[in-house]
């Protein structure tokens, strides 16, 4: 459905130059919810915006639905735009106008009949919650609601994509949550292909297929979004899973000299990292009964990522040394990483 081949944006100011973004390539599938994450100044934002050339790109194509849309003169990229929705972190209504009428707005122009629109109007407020909303003004409403409307008016010129520029970042948590199972209800009736651009690991992993990590206008890792999040191979990754997860606590505990992390003579501080199929492998138990070791779980962090779980363990291994040896072959062999923290 997206196409990006060596997309690049540069800003001039002065003679200072700008690489907002810088060469990116990516292949967004159709029906497919892709994350575009990254911390401040990343680029992430300019280059969502580079998909609906909002931003013209400097260099490259973007290509939707197969038609290049920097070949295209203005009236035919105004055309293709209407394939593309987006939804923004302010919400961007019109606040002179009800919900109904900010839905409307995008259709002002449409050859749908009046009683059509309404039709529209109608299912589009039911698909978002807010049919008792239909006649209250923006500033009746909450934040949540306001995204709501957002979307909705998104979705009036039946897009084929929705692209979504920190769509939650001005919500609460429990707000954000509800609004991205709206846009997973709305990927799953509807098949719109979602871009999510953001720069909370937490919103990427509840909601994505697949996943880019941006900096400094790059793509530096991109994947699955289950083996992005239990295998990151970059360090800024790495810095992004911290943020959604408590489990490197451990270092901080060792460098403090925690009493957690204190161990006697025959036992081993680990790390376990179980990813999708391995996730449910009763191994701790297991190690009491065949190997004579004990396991003494410290803490813990499970996720449910795309159904998959996936989870790391610290834990204290205590045992004679063969025993712990064994134990640790037996481990490995159930394909869940360990990696020896101390001891």
């Amino acid at each position: 459905m997206i196409q990006l081949e060596r997309v690049s944006k540069t800003f001039r100011g002065g003679s200072e130059q700008v690489h907002a973004v810088n060469d990116v390539s990516l292949n967004i599938a159709e029906g497919e919810i892709f994350g575009i994450i990254g911390f401040s100044g990343a680029g992430k934002s300019t280059l969502v915006r580079c998909i609906n050339l909002l931003e013209r790109p400097t260099g490259g194509k973007v290509i939707i639905d197969g038609v290049n849309l920097m070949d295209l003169p203005e009236i035919r990229l105004r055309e293709e735009r209407r394939k593309i929705g987006m939804i923004f972190q302010h919400f961007n209504l019109l606040r002179s106008r009800t919900v109904y009428q900010n839905i409307e707005f995008p259709l002002r122009k449409s050859k749908l009949s009046k009683a059509q629109k309404h039709e529209k109007i109608v299912s589009l407020l039911e698909l978002v919650g807010l049919t008792d909303k239909k006649d209250a003004y923006p500033s009746q409403l909450s934040g949540g609601q306001k995204q709501r409307v957002a979307i909705a008016r998104a979705l009036a010129n039946d897009p084929k994509v929705l692209l979504c520029d920190e769509a939650t970042s001005a919500l609460d948590p429990q707000t954000t949550k509800s609004i991205l199972n709206l846009l997973k209800k709305v990927n799953n009736e509807l098949g719109i292909t979602i871009v999510l651009i953001t720069h909370e690991m937490a919103v990427v992993k509840d909601i994505c297929d697949r996943v880019a990590i941006m900096e400094l206008g790059r793509v530096v890792e991109e994947g699955e979004t289950a083996d992005v999040f239990s295998h990151p191979k970059e360090k800024l990754t790495r810095d992004f899973m911290d943020t959604a997860s408590n489990i490197n606590k451990i270092y901080e505990l060792l460098e403090a000299d925690h009493e957690l992390t204190r161990v006697k003579d025959g036992e081993k501080l680990v790390l376990l990292t179980y990813s999708g199929g391995n996730a449910g492998e009763s191994v701790i138990s297991h190690l009491a009964g065949a190997y004579r070791i004990q396991a003494n779980i410290i803490f813990g962090n499970v996720d449910i990522l795309k159904d998959k779980p996936i989870g790391k363990l610290v834990v204290v291994l205590s045992g004679k040394s063969t025993d712990m040896e064994n134990a640790i072959q037996y481990i490995k062999g159930r394909n869940v990483e360990l990696e020896v923290i101390k001891g």
